[in-house]
């Protein structure tokens, strides 16, 4: 659990967010995806309430609005998924705009992302507002599997080891006067990749030896528990209770 560094995406402020137990703040973002998905697609003011919602977090976070939106761009390969439906999904046709879009293809689009971006954006507020040993000792809280939890916490403690690596090579092939620049360079990326792997293949056995030398069998000790307490959890709660009234308000108004 040592990976105790800040993430590129964690905005370290003071904020009421932030004092939130890291579980209370997992279990109220993954509640809030569910009720989101759950949400009929039909019913536009409901997506614009969990926006406004979002808005809300972000603002008690003061995470700011540029902030947000800029780490929303990883949701682009989604969006140009969604911007096809209309053209390839069967069905009867609309005119939007002079083009010929399938009905059923417009909704799910629309479908893909409206509940995408809500799903992305409660993401980025949690990453935003939690660290990353937060996040594993949250998920550890939350009883995830052991070993998935010390899984994530070995790839992020070395994710920086193994780019530093990368790092290295590159300026050792500059230094030597090699520069990629097309496909006949391929054989030495390649070859510069395979070395990467069999060092870190490595690694990964000697940090296993010297653990198992130390003891390990299977589980890692519990360094810092976390607690919530019950007004910590009302709290948390506010946000996917919120986005419970709202589908169920959906549902009861849906034909």
């Amino acid at each position: 659990m040592g990976a105790g560094h800040s993430h590129p995406l964690y905005r370290a402020t003071s904020s009421p967010v932030h004092a939130l137990p890291p579980h209370c703040k997992i279990a109220a973002v993954f509640c809030f995806v569910l009720v989101v998905v759950a949400t009929p697609r039909e019913a536009l003011w409901a997506f614009a309430l969990y926006a406004l919602l979002l808005a809300g977090v972000a603002a008690a976070a003061r995470v700011p609005a540029g902030f947000l939106l800029r780490r929303l761009l990883v949701e682009v390969p989604f969006v140009a998924f969604a911007l096809l439906l209309p053209f390839v999904v069967p069905g009867p046709r609309v005119t939007v705009l002079g083009l010929h879009l399938a009905q059923e293809g417009l909704w799910g689009a629309w479908n893909i992302l409206a509940k995408g971006t809500l799903g992305v954006a409660a993401s980025v507020l949690l990453a935003a507002t939690t660290e990353l040993r937060a996040l594993l000792l949250g998920l550890q809280r939350l009883r995830l599997p052991s070993l998935l939890v010390q899984i994530a916490a070995f790839m992020l403690r070395y994710g920086e080891v193994v780019t530093d690596e990368m790092r290295r090579m590159r300026i050792a092939r500059e230094s030597r006067g090699f520069t990629a620049r097309g496909v006949r360079h391929w054989g030495v990326l390649a070859k510069s990749a395979g070395a990467l792997f069999i060092r870190s293949y490595e690694r990964g056995e000697r940090v296993h030896l010297a653990m198992v030398s130390r003891g390990y069998t299977g589980t890692m000790p519990v360094i810092q528990e976390v607690t919530a307490t019950g007004a910590q959890w009302a709290r948390a709660a506010a946000l996917p209770l919120a986005a419970l009234v709202v589908t169920l308000t959906a549902w009861a108004a849906h034909p």
